[in-house]
Parts: structure tokens; sequence; C-alpha cells
């Protein structure tokens, strides 16, 4: 008898593909979905490399799902997408901001459309790829814990996730380590087994963070984000910047300067378009505010 329905979330990667594989073989009725997020053919990244659920991946994605002999769906969740996630990142750094735009896609995408989709599909569980794990604590409460591969473990882009979702939740491949997943494909004989990892923003790609925004802002938007850069703490004026949108805390290459000391980006001010970079010691803080 299976052990109930599942909505497998397949990127097209090796590890959602091998999460898939693992509940086929584990007794789960099995089926797969591919978001369709991005429209790959409207800018200069190229498909399969560092990229994620773009044609090629759903071909990959489609392929696997045949070999396994299990349904397979392509949602499209273009306008989800930008909504959720594109235009919070772009509008996070014209503030000033770092955003994390996993966080974002995990959070409305993976575990909110998705989720309905389940639903939709009358699926007892979803499951995705990610190198996390839930077990049950001392009060016999389900809880997201980190995987057996800490190199690769995922579980800091999932912590908006509701722990009412929890118990219907599966990561398969959370007790194994890179390459026990990538040895499982093979033996399967999956055709992703060896597929190069995706890295970084997927709609991002090799361009750049600022070069990406200059494709979604308008050119007189880019211009007033222009400023100063000043040293921290004495607000000498070191140069001029481009944009607030070139910079991210920590930042210490890239910024513009010939000088002989290192030099780090500690604050971004949206409001005068200062940038204030320093020693590495002003980094280091006893405090933080954080926002709900």
């Amino acid at each position: 008898m299976s052990k109930g329905r599942v909505l497998v979330a397949m990127s097209g990667g090796v590890d959602s593909s091998v999460a898939a594989s693992l509940l086929v073989d584990q007794g789960y009725e099995v089926i797969g979905a591919t978001m369709q997020v991005w429209d790959y053919s409207n800018c200069d990244i190229e498909e399969g490399n560092g990229t994620c659920c773009s044609s090629l991946d759903v071909d990959d994605a489609r392929s696997v799902a045949d070999h396994l002999g299990i349904p397979f769906y392509v949602l499209n969740c273009e306008t989800q997408f930008k909504e959720a996630v594109i235009d919070p990142f772009v509008q996070g750094y014209l503030n000033g901001k770092t955003p994390l735009p996993c966080v974002n896609c995990n959070t409305f995408l993976k575990f909110d459309h998705l989720v309905r989709k389940m639903k939709e599909l009358e699926c007892d569980y979803l499951s995705t790829g990610h190198y996390a794990q839930i077990r049950t604590n001392a009060k016999g409460e389900p809880e997201l814990v980190t995987s057996e591969d800490s190199w690769k473990d995922q579980t800091y882009f999932l912590f908006t996730m509701e722990k009412t979702l929890l118990p219907k939740l599966l990561f398969p491949v959370g007790g194994m380590n890179k390459p026990e997943v990538r040895k499982y494909a093979e033996e399967r004989g999956l055709v992703v087994a060896r597929k190069k990892d995706s890295t970084g923003i997927c709609f991002v790609g090799n361009q750049g963070y600022d070069n990406f925004i200059k494709t979604q802002v308008a050119g007189s938007v880019l211009k007033n984000l222009r400023g100063d850069l000043r040293r921290y703490p004495s607000g000498e004026v070191m140069g001029q910047h481009d944009g607030i949108h070139h910079y991210t805390y920590g930042q210490s290459k890239g910024l513009g300067l010939d000088h002989h000391e290192k030099m780090f980006v500690l604050k971004i001010d949206a409001d005068t378009k200062t940038v204030s970079i320093g020693e590495e010691k002003h980094l280091f803080a006893s405090s933080l505010q954080m926002e709900r």
C-alpha cells in the first residue's frame, strides 16, 4: 500500500530529482511539479548555467519524472515570482539593504503556492530537495533541524516556515551528504546525476546584482542613487559613488578607491545616499535591531 501521495517540487537539479526518486522507492505515490518562475528568453542569462527553473531545467525534471514513471506538471508562477521575489529584491537594493530572495521564494512560492497545489491535487505531503530535516522534539512536536551535510544545509532559508506545516513536509535528502546524493542518482540512472549545482541568485546569473537592477529600473531613478563615499568615523569624503545599489554591508572589493588600506562597507544611508566605509573592526557590534 502507498504511504501517501506526495507533491515533489522538482527544479531539474540533482537534489530534488533524488528526493522524488527516494520517495518512489520508499513506497509513496509521487507527483512531480516544476515552477516556471522566470522567462530566460527575455534576458542575457545562459540557461542551465547556475540557474534553476529555466526551460532546460524543466526538460530535465520532466525526463526524471518520465524515468520514474510519475505524473509531472509545469506550474506557471512568473507573476507570483515577480511580485513576491524580484520586486522586493530590487526595492531592497534601492533602499540600501541586502535582500535574501531565496527566503521569499520559499515563503511565498514553495511553501505557500505549492501548498495550495498540494491540496488541490489531494496530496498528503509536499516534498523538496532542501538539505534540512524534521524531527520530533522532547515535547513530541515536529521541529526543523539542520541536515546531515553541514556544508549544504539550507535551514537558514526556511526560518519563515509555519510550524503547523511541518507535519506535511518531507525532506528526503536531508539525511544524506552531497556525494551520497550524486552516487544514488548515478545508481538510479537519473540524467541529472552529474549536473552542475545552481549557485547564486537564479534570475541574476553571472551579470551581477547591479547590472540586473539596471534592467528593472529607469535610468533616472538610478542617477538619484549617487552620493558620497565617506570614511567612518571621521566623515571624511573619500570619493563619489555611482549608486547605493552597487554596495552591500561588509563589501571590500569594487569600492572604486585607489587606497592602500583595505576598507569595508559599514553603512548605507538610503536617505542621504551616503556609503560609509572603514576598517574591518567597525563591522562588529554588540547589539542589533530586528524588524518583523
